[in-house]
């Protein structure tokens, strides 16, 4: 593989090293110690080329955990206004961060997203669009296939158990409590213009998800 086709296939020489800074200075301590963490499949992640890495959502502390556990930085979508802090809008966009205007979501992050993955980071998206108390993807978002089936990248389900633990309501510093985090295999992008395939692969990874965060810890 020449050096051309090696440099487009991963993120910016900057933003990995940033990755690595924060990951084994703050990161890994947190997920191995404070939270006992135990990482399971990380054979499954190719660590070049494009890849959309789905999960379920419960924390804050999930993108931080979630790029630590796959070892390759992962990029995420933002609120547009983070990117007007002085000092803070160029900080996270290092960090694979991207931007999406409120009230155009699906479609600025759509493109955005894109744009991420041909740039050749690792993009993740949480398929319940949201939060749940419980961990599980309750209602599951398009997005995700849509984007797969545009940049014809693979899926990779990942589950993140325990994370709704670490800041019950009512605390307001996060409790060691264990997590697990769990890869999946590899899920091949739905063909595009086909919405049947789109439900269809979002099932697929919901169900990827529930099958590895159902084995606990």
């Amino acid at each position: 593989m020449n050096d051309a086709i090696a440099i487009r296939e991963r993120e910016p020489a900057v933003s990995l090293a940033l990755y690595h800074l924060f990951k084994w200075s703050v990161v890994a301590p947190a997920l191995h110690v404070y939270f006992r963490g135990r990482v399971y499949g990380t054979e499954n992640v190719p660590q070049r080329g494009k890849v959309l890495i789905v999960a379920n959502h419960a924390s804050d502390f999930d993108p931080p955990l979630l790029s630590s556990s796959v070892r390759r930085p992962v990029s995420y979508m933002a609120k547009e206004e983070l990117f007007r802090v002085p000092g803070l809008g160029p900080a996270i966009r290092l960090y694979g961060a991207y931007p999406v205007k409120r009230g155009s979501a699906d479609r600025s992050a759509i493109r955005a997203a894109l744009q991420q993955l041909e740039a050749g980071w690792a993009v993740g998206i949480f398929l319940s669009g949201t939060r749940t108390s419980d961990a599980r993807i309750a209602e599951a978002k398009l997005g995700a296939a849509m984007i797969a089936a545009k940049a014809q990248a693979p899926l990779l389900p990942v589950s993140l158990w325990g994370t709704q633990a670490i800041i019950p309501r009512g605390a307001k510093l996060p409790r060691p409590v264990p997590v697990t985090v769990r890869i999946g295999s590899l899920i091949a992008p739905p063909p595009l213009g086909d919405r049947a395939a789109l439900t269809s692969v979002t099932q697929q990874c919901v169900d990827a998800i529930h099958q590895l965060h159902d084995l606990g810890r």
